[in-house]
């Protein structure tokens, strides 16, 4: 039981921060999200002593009698207690005997229960401030830990404001507890107490704000932000703020640090890394349009153009202007929310009147659109980071040469790494910018354009063709071992990149788009050209696919067998159900419903199951038995499969209308209330059957004939 913090990570201590599906703050350098070993130390102190997921112990009943001994609060008669790790962090056998006293008071400031808590203050006075753990925290921080608003805001009416500094066994103040916990109105209530709570430092000399932006609780740093006297902050504070508020995703106070501060721009954190560099390794901040329904989709290529009619700098200006007086009160706010949204329709309605022919083109610009709640979030990452980024880009264009060469180069590069990553925005706000961009190489003499091909980063590869002429001289770039750009499309993709599409064919038919994409922009002489080991692009994409191509096969022949085997159980129902006429047949042989609307219905629905059914049976079996080289996966099988899934739906959908027509003519008379019960009970089949295949079949439809991962319609992005 003895130092149960430092054996817990910090999603055991902060249990609602691993449940926020929004949550996008890590301890770890993944996928865009950083932070420095300092960060990592300042998180593991602030959980030490204060984990807040319960675990319950039976504890045997002498173990018991010995703790709770010289507890006269400690009732027998309600049988044993049960602890938890983070409600009693203290050792069980050579127990303290003045932490065993405290014992009551903790699990109340825990539990949030006042009134108990209340009670045993009035007997013992000095429990107020006393130390109750292990970790030395107080009532105070072991409620604010655990978010207990009411407990707070009781106690810190019967506190002294100076007592609210006091610190535990890692200098972590309550408000440090507070502000990891996230939630702002316990803060709200001790800084209301103390006005110098803010600037004093917790662990490893962090303040509360930092603490809050490295855990991700926007409405908490921004309160903080605002109740701190910047005057008690450093240089290095703000720029460790910064890179914590970028990582986070808290993009609109680390604008507000910049334009406070514009040389942070190329100042480095403790890993010699500038805002740009973390900012590289973030695709998802600028992406905007994942996740987006229907209505999502009808509405934003409306307003695209109104949108960006809305000046991003401006709304800059307001917001700093805001908040520069750090007495700004929510009506405040109020009235600058209300004033972006009318704005906003104004805008709307008058590029919807007067332009409706620019809407359409500027479909790449998005803005926050009123009343669509994940939309809005997303899309003000989006403008939020891209400010950010231009703004930084400024200031590092504005130290000349020498400091933008060393910001491009030390100690990762982030214009390849933006590459490798996706970032598409990025890239293309500083090529805007400074042109030169498209020409520089990395230490393998590899150009932005091979990395996207490298890792398969189709948006970046695309803008090759918005450089006119320029884009011969790139594409015959070679690197130290003698590859041109053909040679990395012959390599296989990476893991990560391969699963944006399902099955081993699908994935295959991309390898194949992007192998032909760059060979209709490499020279013909590059076809032949040899590596250092002797082999040709092609020969490599061979020998690097080889697996692929099985993996491939594999897929295909299961998903045809499966399909071929309903396929041909639906042709012999439909088959011996045209025999088996509905109502039978009369002496002559003639059906007996023959002229009835509902036996015509199930004659050309049967005989549309059967002659669908026998085709999907035909493509599935020219499946099997193929050859499965390599360029079969890029059309001819694809095709197979898309006719062979096709008629299947369609030839279930025909054998549950004949079974429904069927029905109807037996039973129309006798039975007719149970006609439209059966009619639509059919139609579950066929949704589900649409619901769990259309998604492979759409795929399969999309990359065989629509209009493809790549695009010469980019014209105008980068100049």
């Amino acid at each position: 039981m003895r130092s149960l913090g430092r054996s817990l990570s910090i999603q055991a201590c902060f249990p609602d921060r691993t449940s926020d599906p929004n949550s996008t703050t890590s301890l770890h350098d993944s996928g865009g999200l950083y932070t420095t070993n300092e960060d990592h130390s300042v998180l593991n102190h602030l959980c030490t002593g204060s984990c807040l997921r319960e675990i319950r112990i039976d504890i045997e009943a002498d173990l018991v009698d010995e703790l709770f001994a010289a507890d006269p609060h400690h009732d027998r008669a309600r049988g044993p207690v049960f602890a938890t790790t983070a409600a009693l962090p203290i050792s069980y056998r050579g127990v303290n005997k003045d932490l065993t006293f405290y014992v009551p008071l903790y699990q109340a400031a825990l539990k949030g229960d006042w009134e108990e808590a209340k009670l045993f203050i009035t007997k013992n006075p000095q429990a107020l401030t006393a130390r109750i753990s292990k970790g030395r925290e107080t009532a105070l921080h072991i409620a604010a830990g655990a978010k207990q608003i009411k407990f707070v805001e009781e106690l810190v009416k019967v506190m002294d404001a100076k007592d609210l500094a006091f610190k535990n066994k890692y200098d972590n103040t309550a408000l440090c507890f507070a502000a990891a916990s996230g939630i702002r109105t316990i803060a709200e209530v001790m800084v209301k107490k103390n006005r110098r709570l803010p600037a004093v430092r917790g662990s490893a000399g962090v303040t509360p704000l930092h603490m809050a932006a490295l855990l991700g609780h926007r409405d908490m740093v921004w309160f903080l932000y605002l109740v701190t006297d910047h005057k008690d902050l450093t240089e290095e504070d703000y720029m460790g703020l910064l890179i914590a508020t970028i990582s986070s995703n808290i993009y609109d106070v680390a604008l507000h640090i910049l334009l406070r501060q514009p040389e942070l721009a190329i100042k480095r954190d403790p890993n010699g890394e500038t805002a740009l560099h973390v900012l590289a390794r973030k695709p998802s901040a600028f992406s905007r349009r994942r996740g987006q329904g229907i209505w999502q989709r009808c509405i934003y290529p409306s307003a695209n153009y109104a949108a960006s009619c809305i000046s991003s700098d401006a709304m800059c200006r307001d917001i700093m202007d805001l908040f520069h007086n750090r007495r700004v009160k929510l009506s405040s706010l109020s009235c600058y929310a209300w004033k972006y949204y009318a704005e906003w329709f104004w805008k709307f309605i008058r590029a919807y009147l007067f332009f409706p022919s620019k809407i359409s083109h500027k479909r790449q610009r998005l803005y926050p659109l009123p009343g669509t709640k994940e939309g809005r979030q997303e899309n003000l990452w989006h403008v939020q980071s891209l400010n950010l980024v231009k703004c930084l880009w400024r200031q590092v264009l504005l130290s000349g040469d020498s400091q933008i060469g060393d910001v491009l180069r030390s100690p990762s590069r982030p214009l390849f790494v933006a590459a490798e990553f996706g970032n598409f925005e990025f890239i293309v706000e500083l090529i805007r910018s400074y042109p030169d961009l498209i020409w520089k190489v990395d230490e393998q003499s590899r150009s932005i354009f091979h990395i996207a091909v490298m890792h398969r980063q189709e948006k970046i590869f695309n803008l090759i063709n918005d450089i006119g002429a320029h884009k011969d001289l790139i594409t015959s770039y070679k690197d130290t071992t003698n590859c041109n750009m053909l040679h990395l499309a012959g390599k296989l993709a990476p893991l990560h990149r391969l699963k944006i599409v399902s099955g081993a064919a699908l994935q295959m038919q991309r390898e194949l788009l992007w192998f032909k994409e760059v060979e209709k922009n490499v020279q013909p002489l590059y076809k032949e050209m040899r590596d250092t080991e002797g082999r040709t692009p092609r020969m490599l994409f061979t020998e690097e696919h080889e697996g692929l191509v099985k993996g491939g096969e594999r897929w295909m022949k299961d998903t045809a067998t499966s399909c071929m085997l309903v396929a041909t159980l639906i042709t012999t129902v439909m088959f011996a159900a045209i025999f088996t006429v509905p109502g039978g047949n009369d002496d002559k042989g003639t059906p007996i419903f023959l002229s009835s609307k509902s036996f015509l219905i199930f004659a050309i629905s049967d005989a549309l199951a059967l002659f669908s059914s026998v085709t999907s049976i035909l493509m599935f079996l020219s499946i099997l038995t193929s050859r499965f080289a390599e360029e079969d996966f890029l059309q001819s099988l694809p095709k197979r499969l898309i006719i062979g899934l096709t008629t299947l739906f369609f030839s279930i959908a025909s054998m549950l209308i004949a079974f429904s027509a069927s029905f109807f003519t037996v039973l129309r008379l006798q039975l007719a209330w149970v006609v439209v019960p059966v009619a639509l009970t059919a139609c579950i089949p066929v949704t589900l059957f649409a619901f769990l295949q259309f998604p492979l079949l759409a795929d399969v439809m999309h990359s065989t004939y629509g209009s493809g991962i790549f695009s010469r319609k980019t014209k105008d992005m980068l100049y």
